[in-house]
């Protein structure tokens, strides 16, 4: 066992370079053991593993800072980062994080489960470290996908420009940037990544430039002829157009490579390097080789057949069906998504209807906009986004969507809680959010059904833009005898005329339920507004409530600006005379855990919810 003995990165450098690749296999069997326990991002931290062994042979965590794109792949650094020991939590309650967290570790220089954001926090930092006159690598880790966001776009223009001394690798494992034409262009990417060709090639532009009269004009000519030459070989010119020194493409699976690369990119300080590296998504487990999309988010699986311990309907796949059963009917519905087809349910819309489905990559802002032209051009755009990723287009939604009065559909997947994927991906802002906005409608069902109903009145009854956001998992069954569709705004559990309110949306509305019968069993006078749609709330919903001595308001979202807030002031506007309270997520970020722990520790569970409303 190699990874035992590892407490630092600094042990990496003390293993034999014989033994690397042993090292690596090691690293992905404890990849894949725990995964299939705990759930987590497999395909991509397979791919990876020889490139962290590399970079941590290479440089000097944390002094030279390390930055992960997207920091779900960075599991292999965990391991050689003196967190073995502890990888077994990996996304347990109060365990290891599945992302880079900054809490965890000294060697995790940032917060990061969104995309597209490493090259601007390394050019930040490579920034700084300029003006403290510090000598130490920034080093952006980025992948292909996270390269289709504008961002990392954005950062590349702006980095080329400095000359600051910063290293961004491209782990390509699905497109291919910088197309080549075969053996010769692999066999010269090797060679120029190696620092005995960095040194002579500087030593030559030195001789060259110091020739009286003619050298620096000799020398430009060179550049000119080699670049000709390179634009011929490699077909692309892409990243030195932006300033970068790129060098590439590197086998990725090979250590000694790597690690030449790597020596080579740190040696050139007069600008950034692009060092692009080409890696295989799952490598070393089979079926994630074969089908690296299905594990690259995974919830608990069998190693020997790879298939998932846990499945069945949720609320993405019947999101996903109800697309398609309405496009076989209407020709104006089409999908968008931002790379995440198979996580949204969309899949079967896409093999079904290929023509009016669009993946953007990891593009939300965009996706918006296009929507956006979509809708102006007589379609009937249906986005289908994560609820945390939702809070990168807000500027789009605000001036392309809703300020331009179009009518497009934005499907808000892992509304509240998610659990395991943590504080990054915790969906616990989009009510507040789009609370904000003028001109928008926000449906908030709690059950498949009322799922297929939002989504009807939304494309077919409802003009501008429209929301609807849905929690991750499957639905919670309720006491069907007690529940009451007043319409499709709000519904009722138990009796309106009882003297105390309980009021809540999405999934923790089965909760409030039980806990209404656990108090109405003992003789106390409850029923439950469960509000459907949450903007704007229904008036008549805010009419039961005012006659009630108690209302009691549970949002699994933030307080500030949320929901709560405005049913408090509406009733306070019609003169509410009673008591009013709302449990809520109060100014904080919510870390990982299973969804049923975080209801627990929020007081949104049935017995959290009891308690509230007897104290």
């Amino acid at each position: 066992m190699y990874l035992e003995n590892i407490t630092s990165p600094a042990d990496v450098k003390k293993i034999d370079k014989g033994d690397l690749p042993k090292l690596a296999e090691e690293c992905r069997e404890v990849l894949i053991d725990t995964v299939s326990e705990n759930g987590g991002h497999l395909a991509s931290n397979l791919g990876v593993v020889e490139l962290t062994i590399a970079l941590h042979r290479v440089f000097n965590s944390p002094k030279d800072k390390i930055i992960w794109d997207v920091g779900h792949q960075c599991y292999t650094h965990k391991l050689l980062t003196g967190r073995y020991s502890e990888f077994s939590t990996l996304r347990t309650q109060d365990g290891l994080s599945g992302f880079s967290n900054p809490n965890e570790s000294e060697h995790d220089i940032f917060f990061s489960g969104h995309s597209s954001v490493s090259i601007s926090q390394a050019l930040g930092v490579a920034t700084a470290n300029s003006i403290n006159n510090d000598k130490h690598s920034t080093i952006a880790v980025i992948g292909d996908g996270a390269l289709t966001g504008g961002l990392a776009y954005e950062a590349l223009n702006n980095a080329g420009r400095t000359g600051k001394n910063l290293i961004v690798i491209l782990n390509d494992n699905e497109m291919s940037i910088s197309k080549n034409v075969g053996s010769v262009a692999r066999y010269l990417a090797v060679i120029r990544s190696t620092p005995r060709y960095y040194k002579l090639k500087a030593h030559t532009e030195t001789i060259i430039n110091k020739i009286p009269l003619i050298g620096k004009r000799l020398s430009a000519r060179i550049y000119a002829l080699k670049t000709r030459i390179k634009s011929y070989i490699y077909k692309s010119t892409f990243f030195e157009d932006f300033g970068f020194r790129y060098m590439g493409p590197i086998d990725g699976h090979n250590i000694d490579q790597l690690c030449e690369a790597l020596e080579t990119a740190k040696m050139v300080k007069e600008v950034p390097v692009l060092l692009h590296i080409s890696t295989t998504k799952g490598k070393g487990y089979d079926f994630a080789e074969e089908n690296p999309s299905e594990f690259h988010g995974v919830s608990k699986f069998n190693i020997n057949t790879g298939e998932p311990i846990y499945s069945g309907k949720n609320f993405s796949s019947e999101f996903g069906e109800l697309m398609c059963a309405l496009a076989s009917k209407d020709k104006r519905i089409c999908t968008v998504t931002a790379a995440m087809s198979l996580g949204t349910g969309l899949e079967p819309f896409k093999k079904e209807y290929p023509k009016r489905f669009f993946d953007v990559g990891i593009a939300e802002e965009h996706a918006v906009t296009f929507c956006a032209g979509l809708a102006k051009g007589g379609m009937v755009p249906v986005f289908a986004v994560y609820s945390s990723f939702l809070q990168r287009c807000f500027d789009q939604l605000v001036h392309d969507g809703t300020m331009q009065n179009l009518h497009m559909i934005i499907a808000v997947d892992r509304a509240g809680f998610v659990g395991e994927d943590g504080i990054s991906h915790q969906g616990i802002l989009d009510a507040s959010l789009l609370n904000s906005v003028p001109n928008i409608t926000v449906f908030s069902p709690s059950n498949y059904d009322e799922l297929k109903n939002s989504f009807i009145n939304a494309i077919y009854h409802t003009e501008g833009v429209v929301v609807i956001r849905y929690p991750r998992g499957q639905e919670k069954a309720i006491n069907e005898e007690n529940y009451t569709l007043i319409d499709k705004n709000y519904s009722i559990y138990s009796s309106e005329k009882a003297e105390n309110c309980i009021v809540t949306y999405g999934k923790i509305s089965s909760h409030a339920c039980l806990a209404c019968d656990r108090l109405i069993s003992e003789g106390k006078s409850f029923f439950v507004i469960k509000l459907n749609r949450i903007k704007p709330i229904d008036e008549e919903a805010v009419k039961l409530a005012l006659n009630c001595k108690n209302v009691y308001f549970f949002e699994e979202g933030t307080k500030n600006g949320g929901i709560a807030e405005t049913f408090g002031c509406m009733l306070e506007e019609r003169g509410f005379s009673g008591a009013y309270k709302a449990t809520a997520i109060t100014d904080s970020f919510v870390e990982h855990a299973p969804v049923s722990e975080l209801y627990k520790k929020y007081s949104l569970d049935t017995d959290g919810i009891y308690n509230f409303c007897t104290e």
